[in-house]
């Protein structure tokens, strides 16, 4: 089987996943570029040891996009089963669309999640445009499929696939115990009886200013600690004009070292105003930690359910989210449901599950129907 996929920036959870999946297929992937302006250098990764990767040559276009016209070149060799475009949204992902059309070659898109919005007429008619022109749609649940559908994807040619950043030996068992964590937190030198993890970057989007200043209704031995960078010169001055001490903020880690923070904490909350889905709450899922996020996150809207692992509050409302951390961190027994909850939930969300389901969709594809290039 041989599978041509497009996207965009060699991100650590697409390499690991491509990597997995270059054991079943014969896998090339095209880059549009090597690094996104947004990010630090040492967050990117070019291990490729089971597939081919190729970084085509263009034009900058954003943060981490980019303008290659080779990519016509590659579609037109036809020397692929299947090919699956990975960011319909980019100018090469519309060109390798446009393309795909015109030789009326069978593709997919492949969609992280999305919110439907309210567009104007000429933004809705290129997303259906776009959206609807493939031929089949891979899918990380219902909120997607709903978006999917919306923007003119068809219900019986959409699969869902576990998407994830985690490897089997990244799931715990069983929930980290008090001891633990305890000791984990003398390690990491934190002091509070209770800690409250955050991970994300620190941007407007991520919500995080807001929960920083609602921190000052919290007890002085929980401490929130909040993981990302790049250094945010507002969350220190909130800090200093509330004069709030248990808050701590680090920059990026990598994620051996954030692992340890993961296991030091009670409770993972990702306050933010949209994520397509938000990948460090299947890392929190995975120690066991109960989970606090929005309405705007995908993989908490998938992945979270009231009063079983976690909740859900409405974006921006930091008076509910704050209640449901403390409810979460009074009430021993709960946390403790919660966090085997979690493990459950989490546990066929692996990046070895996510390849084999993508080798089984495209294996149920080309067996179904005559759609290869050649």
């Amino acid at each position: 089987m041989k599978i041509l996929f497009i996207t965009n920036i060699p991100s650590p959870y697409r390499m690991e996943f491509f990597n997995e999946i270059g054991k079943y297929c014969s896998l090339t992937v095209l880059f549009e570029r090597e690094n996104a302006s947004d990010r630090k250098r040492q967050w990117f990764s070019k291990s490729n040891h089971n597939f081919e990767a190729i970084f085509l040559k263009g034009i900058k276009t954003g943060k981490d996009t980019a303008f290659c016209p080779s990519i016509v070149k590659w579609i037109k060799k036809r020397e692929f089963d299947l090919c699956i475009v990975g960011l319909y949204s980019s100018l090469t992902g519309i060109l390798a669309i446009n393309t795909l059309k015109m030789l009326r070659v069978p593709f997919i898109i492949s969609s992280d999640g999305g919110f439907i919005k309210e567009d104007s007429f000429f933004v809705g008619r290129i997303k259906r445009y776009l959206i609807g022109s493939a031929n089949w749609w891979l899918s990380t649940g219902v909120e997607t499929n709903r978006y999917l559908e919306h923007y003119g994807a068809k219900s019986d040619n959409i699969y869902i696939y576990p998407f994830t950043s985690i490897r089997q030996e990244h799931i715990n068992y069983l929930p980290v115990s008090n001891k633990e964590k305890l000791e984990m937190r003398k390690e990491l030198g934190i002091n509070a009886s209770k800690m409250v993890l955050a991970v994300g970057q620190f941007i407007y989007r991520k919500g995080f200013e807001t929960l920083i200043s609602s921190w000052v209704e919290m007890p002085n031995d929980t401490e929130l600690v909040l993981i990302g960078g790049p250094k945010n010169d507002e969350y220190l001055k909130i800090l200093n004009n509330l004069s709030i001490n248990n808050v701590r903020v680090l920059d990026f880690i990598n994620f051996n070292e954030l692992t340890k923070y993961y296991r030091a904490s009670d409770v993972f909350v990702l306050p933010t105003r949209e994520d397509i889905w938000g990948l460090v709450i299947n890392e929190a899922m995975a120690i066991g930690l109960p989970i606090v996020s929005t309405n705007k996150c995908i993989a908490g809207l998938e992945l979270v359910r009231d009063n079983e692992n976690g909740f859900i509050v409405q974006v921006d409302n930091y008076t509910e989210l704050i209640e449901r951390i403390k409810y979460v961190l009074e009430n021993d027994v709960l946390t403790k449901n919660m966090s085997i909850s979690s493990l459950e939930k989490i546990k066929d969300y692996t990046v070895e599950n996510m390849a084999r389901r993508h080798i089984d969709i495209f294996s149920e594809i080309l067996n179904k129907e005559e759609v290869r290039y050649i």
